[in-house]
């Protein structure tokens, strides 16, 4: 299952917060696509992911200028 989550505009490190708990609540292999503000943050969090152990499939640039970041609960 593929859940999506907005985390545009909300300041480090509540966006990694808001990731985990969100990914707290999914079921081991569930995909989730959030969309995240380019720079510090998705290099925040994606790192912070990372070293808990989820696999980050994708970051991907939008045309808007921020991050499509697709994370693999693990």
């Amino acid at each position: 299952m593929e859940h999506n989550l907005d985390l545009r505009g909300v300041a480090c490190p509540m966006n990694f917060v808001k990731t985990r708990l969100f990914l707290d609540k999914l079921a081991v292999g569930e995909l989730l696509n959030v969309l995240i503000d380019a720079g510090e943050p998705v290099t925040s969090v994606c790192q912070s992911l990372t070293q808990e152990g989820h696999e980050i499939l994708a970051e991907n640039e939008q045309p808007e200028g921020h991050f499509r970041v697709t994370i693999r609960k693990v």
